[in-house]
């Protein structure tokens, strides 16, 4: 009965549609995108906005998983992304936009943002998009890939002289281990037998201690400075001048125009 019971619940799981919040200012790509997310048996838009007002009461009062943010519909793209993300950090952005500059590719990264596409984006990439998102991926094309990576490497050229209070201890190195390889909190809590508050608790020390922001930036600073590989060495707080992405699990950087 129980066996039965857990299958029944995981089919639920499976069958569960991503929610989606459509801003966007123009009615014309509303009308149009919703139509293309209807065709989708796994995807639902729950709600729709024009402008950020709306755009930040949807985000407050419903529960979605994914909202799909036209750029222009803020004068200021990058704060307003700053500012639904901290009302909403579990909820996956994909910015939409025609001319996403390599400034704001990388803030709206250092913010959370899962996704950038351009509005000329074909009908099938942009549902893949929004499931590779919703996976825990990040979309990007090749440029604003190498962008973020630009971005990083001047952050890690501003590394400073070495410092004992930066030291790792044995359980950050851990729990370092457990995001490098993709896990979550409560997995890397299970496999260090720990709760995962302590996890998270953490993980804002080590943040704390480097000078990042999130788990991106985390995976990306242990394999510039071959953190596992040397744990004895000190580690360095970056210059906040780089780039974060999103949160559990580390994602994998899709290039658009790949298969």
């Amino acid at each position: 009965m129980t066996s039965n019971a857990n299958r029944s619940a995981a089919l639920v799981a499976v069958q569960q549609p991503i929610n989606i919040i459509l801003a966007d200012s123009q009615a014309i790509f509303r009308v149009g995108t919703s139509k293309i997310l209807a065709a989708e048996s796994d995807v639902c838009v729950i709600a729709h906005t024009e402008s950020l007002g709306e755009t930040l009461t949807a985000v407050s009062s419903r529960k979605a998983d994914l909202l799909l943010f036209e750029a222009h519909i803020s004068p200021t793209p990058v704060e307003a992304v700053a500012e639904i993300v901290r009302r909403d950090p579990q909820l996956k952005v994909v910015v939409m936009t025609p001319d996403a500059t390599e400034e704001e590719t990388v803030g709206y990264m250092r913010y959370g943002v899962r996704g950038i596409v351009s509005r000329a984006i074909s009908p099938d990439l942009l549902v893949r998009c929004i499931r590779k998102v919703y996976a825990g991926e990040t979309w990007l094309d090749n440029e604003k890939v190498n962008w973020v990576l630009e971005a990083y490497r001047a952050q890690a050229a501003q590394l400073k002289t070495s410092n004992s209070k930066n030291r790792l201890s044995e359980k950050e190195l851990l729990i370092i281990a457990g995001v490098t390889q993709g896990l979550r909190n409560k997995d890397i809590a299970r496999e260090i037998s720990t709760t995962e508050q302590v996890v998270k608790n953490y993980l804002r020390k080590i943040y704390d201690k480097l000078n990042i922001s999130d788990r991106l930036e985390l995976a990306l600073y242990c394999v510039h400075n071959r953190v596992l590989e040397n744990p004895t060495v000190a580690t360095e707080p970056v210059s906040r001048v780089g780039v974060t992405a999103a949160s559990a699990p580390i994602p994998t950087v899709v290039a658009p125009s790949q298969d």
